[in-house]
């Protein structure tokens, strides 16, 4: 499975801390089970700064954590201006974040944007839903969505390479 010499990819959600840094887990470990993660920069950041330094929720932790994500070692961050030139693939959660993304980025990096769930293979939705505010069965939902477009987004790198 060629890949190019490395990709860098980053996700956004709203504060880091939920979607964002799950994303980033489920494709590190995707990608390290595939073999493919010494060709990959796998990053996430958030449009606000409200939990910058803050572990993961400890909710995102225990879900993904009961599917062998390990979250634990993330710490959230807001978006730089330099991210826009550092990543290949800025991709958000949901369009609200997006539409920030593409307000904040230079011209010359907007066709860098996107919405992770483009890349989605069997979910028919186009956002990943914030859990942090409902039960615990968004939590199990957004890992369903993430699982699936991570598992797409690294075919498409694949094929693209």
């Amino acid at each position: 499975m060629p890949m190019p010499s490395k990709t860098a990819i980053l996700f956004v959600c709203m504060g880091n801390i939920c979607r964002s840094p799950t994303a980033e887990g489920v494709l590190r470990t995707k990608a390290q089970a595939a073999g493919v993660d010494s060709h990959l920069l796998i990053d996430s950041a958030g449009t606000h700064a409200y939990h910058v330094g803050e572990a993961p929720d400890p909710r995102s932790q225990q879900f993904a954590l009961q599917r062998g994500i390990d979250l634990s070692m993330q710490r959230a961050r807001q978006v730089r201006e330099q991210d826009f030139e550092r990543f290949d693939l800025l991709l958000a959660m949901d369009k609200r974040n997006l539409a920030l993304l593409q307000a904040a980025c230079p011209v010359a990096h907007k066709h860098k944007l996107g919405l992770l769930m483009e890349y989605a293979q069997h979910s028919d939705v186009d956002e990943v839903p914030d859990p942090y505010y409902g039960g615990e069965r968004g939590f199990d939902q957004v890992l369903d969505y993430i699982e699936d477009a991570a598992d797409g987004l690294l075919l498409a790198l694949q094929r693209s390479s």
